[in-house]
């Protein structure tokens, strides 16, 4: 259900902002493109978890017998996963380049979508997002979890562990398709150095909050409560960003038609 009504919006924001000239052709061998990629490629993600967890839960609990099943935190900290054999630093060695290969394949997929930067940065967001939360999506099918979007999850572990509520990183998911999907169908906006400076900061903001608590969970401590002002501090400040340069009145000479 969340998959679908994901897919609705992405495609009703699509057909909307359509420009009359654009090839109708193109843009829907284009959404088609993103919504199987993406949404696949959550499948694939949500199975891989599925395996993680029936690798490291038994030590989790181990470790934690009093802890709920599900319970990611506290996190297993490296001694404890060293001391549960010596073939999990090497697994860990693999989960870091899976996550490496993850960013590459949207990057990768973004490229051959888009035309010029504009519309490959455009792409890259909605394919991420649709990817995201398709994730979810499909883990609550297929283990029940999570229980809600107050539940704390790992999001990375790149280059420090990165953790919120699975809210956070749907309300990041869905600001970047809807934006994505705005400067996707005007054939990507360019954006001033000033956009780029704001949305970047945004981001890093956002992504400061996720790793906020890094040294607490790191050394095997429950989080701490996720900071949120911070959060929609970065958030409000990427968003506005991209309105700056939807509204700027050069984005209106990215509104050319697209080859098929």
């Amino acid at each position: 259900m969340a998959g679908k009504t994901v897919a609705q919006t992405f495609l009703s924001v699509l057909i909307c902002n359509v420009p009359s000239h654009l090839n109708m052709v193109s843009m829907s061998r284009i959404v088609t493109a993103l919504l199987l990629f993406a949404i696949s490629f959550g499948y694939l993600e949500a199975a891989v978890v599925v395996y993680l967890r029936a690798i490291y839960d038994p030590i989790r609990q181990r470790i934690h017998p009093e802890r709920r099943p599900n319970d990611l935190f506290p996190l297993i900290t490296q001694d404890q996963l060293l001391a549960a054999g010596p073939e999990n630093e090497r697994r860990l060695i693999i989960e870091l380049g899976r996550e490496f290969a993850t960013i590459a394949m949207l990057a990768g997929f973004a490229l051959a979508s888009g035309r010029n930067f504009n519309e490959r940065m455009a792409a890259f967001a909605v394919a991420f997002g649709l990817w995201d939360i398709s994730f979810y999506a499909f883990l609550k099918i297929m283990i029940h979890w999570p229980e809600s979007l107050n539940t704390w999850d790992i999001l990375f572990l790149i280059p420090l562990p990165w953790i919120g509520p699975v809210l956070a990183p749907v309300l990041v998911s869905a600001a970047l398709i809807v934006c994505g999907s705005i400067s996707l169908s005007r054939g990507g906006i360019p954006a001033r150095p000033r956009h780029w400076l704001a949305m970047i900061a945004g981001g890093l903001l956002v992504i400061l909050s996720f790793v906020w608590d890094f040294r607490n969970t790191m050394a095997g401590g429950l989080p701490n409560p996720f900071n949120w002002p911070l959060f929609l501090v970065g958030e409000a400040l990427g968003v506005i960003g991209f309105l700056a340069a939807l509204w700027n009145p050069g984005s209106l000479e990215s509104r050319k038609p697209r080859g098929s």
